[in-house]
């Protein structure tokens, strides 16, 4: 889809003055996104898409409280100015009045607060240049080396599939207080897979890896393939192994996935209640409480290099973790936690008007660090002296939430690791761990390094974390997976 021929601050303008309620939040979001996929070391599709929506969030003030009604719309049809096309109904205004019947009609927003000013707001970007943009330029370095690659695999009687994605979202907030933000995200994925029927390789082995970009500028396609082949190599020799515990190697994607678990379930209200792994065992929370054995740092930052996102609160509708009340509101370095210690949980303005913590919104990368560690996953690997090597975890889903206790599946690549050496690949397993366990148990902790989750990097992408050593990692029953 195209854009239409009004800009986004106009549409904002216009929503703004369109609106009748007691107040009104607008967020235009542009999108912008090449791709290209690939399947049996050839090119299979490839593309460059544009898209706009826009979403009106408006409030009813009530003897009983402020009610909220929140509509979205792609597609949306205006003209210059953010004007109705002329002879067609005017849809941005529908969508105006559209979520103020649902404000009206609904009961009074628990987390309501009053809409924060432009002397509160954090800041944004230069409100009023144009939004920014992709297109398929933006691989003219990685598609010819994935080119080669897909020469190199062929030749080694492997195939290369994956997919890589580039999207930039400008997104404008106006609202009837006076804020004014903006800001562009750049968003950027490739992931590789692969496979291999070559004589001598166990069962066809399987193998991923993943990066997380800004520009595909720092994506090195010769690197990556490279890793994936020392693993099909790896694969050369298989060992079956039962279930059981056993000194485990996590490395940085891996670790992603279980820190983003944790990370979604640190809201300081559930705790308060009493529903998470973070409530104390005699109400409140487990703030101050050591976490982990190793002093590690778990945290966030806007301004994090390489991982920049939005610096104040950027949502589209009242909840327990984010909330539009908070739209606006400027977010910092947040330690979740310190030195191994838990220093803060999630808070909105209401939550934290609840629980008396300070308010800690969310953000939306997150950082695991042991200050001055300096291994490497090979480095680890070469003091192990038996133990295995994951790269994927995969199909995760919480079990119990009182200990976070979460199950899922290794995938594309477990390996045993002997005298310091990868000596094969072996089966994959079902595991029952608990992301709050593995800080209690680790022994030892790389350097971070930035990385992409395996199965929560599709909507969170931006981490840095180390591999971790854990002395007895659960792999609870074996699986057929591969």
């Amino acid at each position: 889809m195209s854009r239409s021929s009004s800009t986004a601050q106009e549409i904002v303008e216009r929503a703004l003055k369109l609106s009748r309620g007691d107040g009104c939040m607008v967020l235009v979001e542009e999108r912008s996104t090449a791709n290209l996929r690939w399947a049996g070391n050839s090119l299979t599709t490839n593309g460059v898409t544009e898209g706009r929506t826009v979403t009106v969030i408006a409030l009813t003030e009530g003897s009983h409280g402020t009610s909220v009604g929140v509509m979205e719309r792609s597609g949306l049809r205006t003209g210059a100015g953010g004007e109705a096309v002329p002879g067609a109904p005017d849809e941005l205004e529908e969508l105006v009045r559209a979520a103020e019947r649902a404000s009206r009609e609904a009961v009074p927003a628990e987390d309501a607060q009053p809409m924060v000013t432009p002397q509160e707001a954090g800041a944004g970007g230069e409100w009023d240049a144009a939004p920014s943009t992709t297109d398929i330029s933006v691989f003219a370095e990685f598609a010819p080396g994935l080119g080669r690659e897909f020469d190199r695999y062929g030749a080694a009687n492997h195939l290369l599939y994956g997919y890589a994605e580039h999207e930039v979202t400008s997104t404008f907030l106006g609202t009837s207080s006076g804020l004014r933000l903006r800001h562009d995200q750049p968003t950027g994925t490739v992931e590789l897979n692969a496979k291999s029927a070559a004589p001598g390789v166990a069962g066809g082995h399987s193998t991923w890896v993943g990066q997380a970009t800004r520009d595909f500028a720092d994506v090195d396609t010769e690197a990556l393939g490279a890793e994936l082949n020392r693993r099909m190599e790896w694969a050369r020799n298989r060992v079956d192994l039962p279930a059981g515990r056993y000194e485990t190697l996590l490395p940085p994607s891996a670790v992603a996935d279980m820190m983003i678990e944790l990370y979604g379930e640190n809201g300081a209200r559930d705790a308060v209640e009493g529903r998470t792994v973070f409530s104390g065992a005699d109400g409140g929370t487990r703030l101050g409480e050591r976490l982990a054995r190793l002093p590690l740092t778990l945290y966030s930052d806007p301004a994090a290099a390489g991982l920049e996102c939005a610096p104040f609160v950027l949502t589209d509708a009242p909840g327990r973790r984010a909330t539009a009340f908070d739209n606006g509101l400027p977010l910092r370095r947040t330690e979740w936690i310190s030195g191994g210690e838990l220093a803060a949980l999630n808070q909105t303005r209401h939550s934290a008007a609840l629980t008396g913590l300070p308010m800690t919104g969310h953000i939306d990368n997150l950082v695991l660090d042991l200050p001055g560690a300096s291994a490497t996953l090979d480095g680890m690997i070469a003091g192990t002296e038996r133990g295995l090597l994951l790269t994927c975890l995969w199909y995760i889903r919480m079990v119990d939430p009182q200990t976070m206790l979460l199950t899922g599946l290794t995938r594309d690549g477990v390996y045993l690791v002997e005298d310091g050496k990868v000596s094969g690949a072996v089966n994959n397993f079902r595991f029952n761990e608990s992301p709050v366990s593995l800080l209690e148990r680790a022994t030892e902790a790389g350097a971070p390094t930035r990385t992409l989750a395996r199965e929560t990097g599709d909507f969170f992408s931006r981490t840095a974390m180390p591999p971790l050593r854990i002395p007895d990692f659960n792999m609870s029953t074996v699986s057929q997976a591969f």
